[in-house]
């Protein structure tokens, strides 16, 4: 099976989780959406904090990145070559261009 993007996420490495949802993450929570910033809200929303380092009400630790079909989490690098062999990047003008190598999700879709 070729890999794919599925969706972006957000590893929270510091929230306290019984269950991880890609088969590469062993503590933590990871939080999906459409897009990154749905993924930050889904946390405010639930439980009040924010996608912040530090502070009384901080997530602590994250990585942003996607969930592939093969239910892996992978970072924006990871995640650009993933969608670049899988023919996945659509041609608007991004970070990309400027050789960061990066994937967004407004890169996708």
């Amino acid at each position: 099976m070729k890999e794919k993007i599925l969706c972006a996420a957000i590893w929270y490495k510091e929230l306290d989780s019984q269950t991880f949802f890609a088969k590469n993450i062993d503590k933590g929570l990871l939080v999906c959406g459409h897009r990154h910033s749905h993924c930050i809200d889904i946390v405010k929303t639930l439980a009040g904090l924010r996608t912040v380092r530090f502070g009384p009400d901080s997530v602590g630790e994250t990585v942003q990145g996607f969930l592939t079909n093969t239910n892996r989490f992978v970072d924006r690098v990871e995640g650009y070559d993933i969608a670049l062999k899988a023919n996945q990047v659509n041609d608007r003008v991004s970070k990309r261009e400027l050789g960061e190598g990066c994937l967004f999700s407004e890169d996708l879709y």
